[in-house]
């Protein structure tokens, strides 16, 4: 008698709660990043310049307008990191988590821990290139 191996088709709830746990560790490490870029934009500038020249002083201030641009992108990125993994949680409650959405085939365990967030198998990663 022959028994044919099926293929998985969703991971165990085991293995759910473990993505979950990983991506709530990974959302809390973001959030926390998130407010020290945020913080770190409503500080002022304490590099004590007051008492240099105008023209130092005008480099300071586009010196200091480019590292503000520069920490806003920053901040944008975190957010949407963040809102990518509340996206995974959501797929995990629905049990459709580590579905690849392009082959319907289930993404490795290895890239799910590396790109928690990720929808895409690397078979179909590739095609994109």
């Amino acid at each position: 008698m022959k028994t044919e191996q099926t293929e998985k088709t969703r991971y165990s709830d085991a293995e759910l709660k473990e993505f979950k746990d990983l991506i709530l560790d990974k959302i809390r490490g973001a959030r926390e990043e998130l407010n020290a870029l945020a913080s770190s934009l409503s500080s002022p500038n304490t590099n004590g310049t007051d008492d240099t020249a105008g023209t130092y002083k005008t480099l300071e201030d586009g010196s200091a307008t480019l590292e503000k641009e520069s920490i806003n992108q920053l901040a944008a990125r975190q957010k949407k990191f963040i809102e990518q993994l509340e996206a995974a949680l959501v797929r995990i409650e629905n049990k459709t988590y580590g579905v690849c959405r392009e082959t319907g085939k289930l993404i490795q365990k290895e890239r799910l821990r590396a790109v928690p967030h990720t929808t895409l198998s690397m078979e179909a990663k590739m095609k994109q290139y």
